[in-house]
């Protein structure tokens, strides 16, 4: 599993959040409450869905699975013209990544261990305190199986 290093320019998303740990996964539920709505959004440049995590400071220092982090379900759009009520607006600052492409539509956990414990100790990189991402293509949403998912990771220069 080779990644590519990409560097992004500021992005701006509408959508949705919820407060949520591991142990207490409420990704069902943020999805399911998002994506009936996503149509409200008239102006999304595709129909890719970013599934967003911002995690607290020192959150991977410490790893805590009852430790609470923020997820958004959120669609990308140039500007935050005719946001939806109950919808909000999320500005992702630019910046460098780590983008892992992933066979299918639901990482196994191994690969997050390989990523934070073996992929990235050894790499030019440290793990950036920006959000993470992960972008669901329409084959991804539609559980296909030959969808690959990005998993986009923050990282600075060592």
């Amino acid at each position: 599993m080779e990644p590519r290093i990409e560097q992004i320019d500021e992005k701006y998303f509408i959508g949705m959040s919820i407060e949520m740990s591991l142990v207490e996964n409420k990704t069902f539920q943020l999805f399911s409450t998002f994506m009936p709505r996503k149509k409200e959004i008239l102006n999304y440049k595709n129909h890719d869905v970013f599934d967003l995590i911002i995690y607290p400071k020192g959150y991977f220092l410490k790893f805590n699975p009852t430790t609470n982090f923020k997820k958004h379900a959120l669609v990308e759009v140039p500007n935050f013209d005719n946001t939806p009520e109950g919808m909000e607006q999320f500005t992702l600052p630019s910046g460098k990544y780590v983008v892992f492409t992933i066979k299918g539509h639901i990482p196994n956990p191994e690969i997050f261990n390989y990523i934070y414990s073996t992929w990235l100790p050894n790499s030019e990189f440290n793990l950036d305190d920006r959000p993470h991402f992960d972008i669901l293509s329409e084959k991804v949403q539609q559980k296909s199986p030959d969808a690959n998912q990005e998993l986009w990771i923050p990282v600075s220069l060592k």
